[in-house]
């Protein structure tokens, strides 16, 4: 089975001094997603929770939004050199009466880790409608729990530590206790691994929860949060402008730029307990 890490030598330079050593690096390997024995799509991702992967990847297209709908997730024959299994392969078996996923879903080209939409048969399709109303949501989170997210999924990033190269999702309630957490090469892995998680668990809709993402905000993250219904997302980095708007269409409070004690809420401010702004 893939790993997380690998090992690899390097030549490292310091000053005038040069040495080899061992570095660990995060593992990225490809891994294709089946729904019933048909190819959907290849992503590039980090070995590791990869039928949450699938079952998440599954929850953003607006494919599944109960456990119930999935009879079951394995992996496939993928034979390496010496005979044995690659599990880059995972095949999802729908329950009877759900749909399976629109053609215009299937990708011609696999998607990499820093773009979760790449290869779309049209971006029409990214627009996916979603089953939950954010709206209805009336959460309410204090700065002060805003303030400690990043802190508090840093100081859970377990693999994150011994490589250096890999985004985290982590999922929190309103008063600031993480619930999930999954690390990825790709952003998009990470919040489906997630999600993933989630659904195998029965928690959708996502009621109350926060996500918080190690890296820039982009639009397919704020889709695959409302999919999720999640009703907040807070980013260490930027959101892009039709990340902002998407978050302003379905209801969902967006933050970026989340570090130490300051932040930028670009939508539905009014989760936040905060006083009247100055100005």
């Amino acid at each position: 089975m893939g790993r997380a890490t690998v090992r690899r030598q390097v030549l490292r330079l310091r000053d005038e001094t040069s040495t080899h050593r061992p570095d660990t690096l995060a593992g990225e390997e490809p891994m294709e997603i089946r729904v019933g024995g048909k190819p959907l799509t290849v992503t590039m991702r980090t070995p590791g929770s990869d039928f949450d992967l699938a079952a998440g990847f599954l929850v953003s297209e607006g494919v599944v939004h109960h456990a119930e709908q999935i009879a079951g997730i394995r992996y496939c024959a993928g034979a390496t050199a010496d005979g044995g299994n690659t599990y880059n392969i995972v095949d999802i078996a729908l329950s009877p009466g759900t749909p399976l996923p629109e053609a215009s879903l299937e990708r011609n080209f696999y998607t990499t880790s820093s773009c979760g939409l790449c290869g779309k048969a049209s971006l029409d399709a990214v627009r996916t409608t979603t089953r939950w109303s954010l709206d209805e949501d009336d959460t309410a989170i204090d700065p002060d729990v805003v303030f400690s997210l990043p802190d508090r999924l840093r100081a859970a990033q377990r693999v994150f530590d011994s490589t250096g190269g890999l985004h985290a999702a982590g999922l929190f309630s309103a008063d600031g206790e993480l619930l999930v957490l999954r690390e990825d090469v790709g952003r998009h892995n990470a919040v489906d691994k997630l999600v993933g998680h989630a659904l195998r668990q029965g928690w959708l809709p996502l009621r109350g929860a926060v996500l918080m993402v190690s890296g820039r905000a982009s639009f397919e993250l704020v889709q695959k949060a409302a999919m999720a219904g999640i009703p907040v997302l807070a980013a260490v980095s930027a959101p892009s402008s039709l990340a902002v708007d998407l978050a302003t269409e379905t209801g969902l409070t967006l933050m970026g730029f989340l570090r130490g004690r300051s932040v930028n809420v670009y939508s539905r401010t009014e989760r936040l307990r905060v006083a009247e702004p100055v100005g």
